[in-house]
């Protein structure tokens, strides 16, 4: 998914087609914006969902030689034993919990809402919901990993310990291995009900998503956010 750099600081947002009663909120990659994957959610939309994408903030990242760029925080680099942003992360984390708290505000329930992200932004979806007070109705998680997870025990999960994630990786990854996506599912199965943690993973898809990958992530959603009158 590409996106505009230069793209306003409000979210891409996909109106539901009739009243909203449930709420997607997904989280882009490095060096990307929200409008690429507003496209994506309107070609699997559910009538009944608002589909919001923000935009995240332009700083420099120590993994791209200190070039300025959409980022939800700072990457020192890709390898797993790295320095993580843990001031960042967390900072990031806070700013979509109070995305969450604006659509409850707006009438929508925290039980309503799915959060998800595409790398980077998978990650800050996944440490978010683990860290959160607000319930909610589960995760999408695309080729990511989980940020701080040395640090992140099953004893810090309060409203989500129950929560459903869907888990998606490519198989020829080359930015974010495959490797990434098995060890971070194993993480989770630990802390969260691991009969609720779907992990699915594509042939020969890189570094993307796929027509078969959304189309899950299209029925996870509506499983999660079922119809109501």
């Amino acid at each position: 998914m590409c996106g505009n750099i230069m793209s306003a600081s409000l979210p891409a947002i996909v109106p539901a087609a009739c009243r909203a009663t449930a709420a997607v909120i997904f989280l882009h990659g490095l060096g990307d914006t929200g409008h690429g994957w507003a496209e994506a959610m309107a070609g699997i939309r559910t009538p009944y969902v608002k589909y919001i994408c923000p935009h995240a903030p332009v700083m420099p990242v120590t993994l791209n030689m200190n070039m300025a760029m959409p980022s939800w925080f700072d990457i020192v680099s890709l390898n797993p034993e790295a320095e993580e942003d843990e001031t960042g992360i967390k900072r990031a984390a806070e700013s979509i919990k109070a995305l969450i708290d604006q659509e409850v505000k707006n009438g929508i329930p925290s039980h309503r809402i799915v959060l998800g992200g595409f790398s980077q932004g998978g990650a800050l979806s996944l440490y978010t919901a683990l860290t959160t007070h607000q319930k909610l109705a589960g995760v999408v998680a695309l080729s990511c990993w989980l940020p701080l997870r040395n640090s992140l025990s099953k004893s810090m999960i309060s409203n989500n310990k129950d929560i459903s994630v869907l888990q998606c990786h490519g198989e020829a990854d080359p930015l974010v291995p495959l490797i990434f996506g098995r060890l971070t599912v194993e993480k989770l199965k630990v802390m969260l009900n691991p009969s609720n943690i779907t992990f699915k993973t594509y042939s020969r898809m890189p570094h993307c998503a796929c027509p078969e990958e959304m189309m899950d992530i299209k029925q996870f959603i509506k499983k999660q956010l079922p119809k109501i009158n």
